[in-house]
């Protein structure tokens, strides 16, 4: 089963910038462990771009979707037999990136 896992950020109350080293040996774990399918951080959400074309004409819109305090600041999509496994490596994740993490399966 696959998850996406998600980095939540606080503008209020960000998590630590020197999380880098600890990331990438989380990450490196990840791999040798067979779970790591994909991994990315995101820009700001003063970069987002919202894209409407539901209508006549297609609507580009600056800044995020929704407007909040906390944002999406990055992702992994893992492979995990199941649930357990995966919300025992967001634990881990969360800690070792000092942000909130969100774990959705894929359908």
């Amino acid at each position: 089963m696959q998850y996406l896992v998600s980095v939540i950020d606080d503008k209020s109350n960000p998590g630590s910038t020197d999380r880098q080293p600890a990331i990438s040996a989380f990450n490196e774990r990840l791999i040798t462990e067979g779970h790591w399918v994909f991994a990315g951080g995101l820009a700001d959400t003063d970069a987002a771009t919202v894209v409407d074309n539901r209508g006549e004409q297609p609507v580009f819109s600056d800044g995020p979707f929704v407007e909040s305090k906390e944002y999406l600041a990055g992702l992994w999509v893992w492979e995990a037999p199941d649930l357990d496994v995966a919300l025992k490596l967001a634990a881990e994740a969360s800690k070792v990136c000092d942000r909130k993490i969100e774990v959705r399966p894929f359908r």
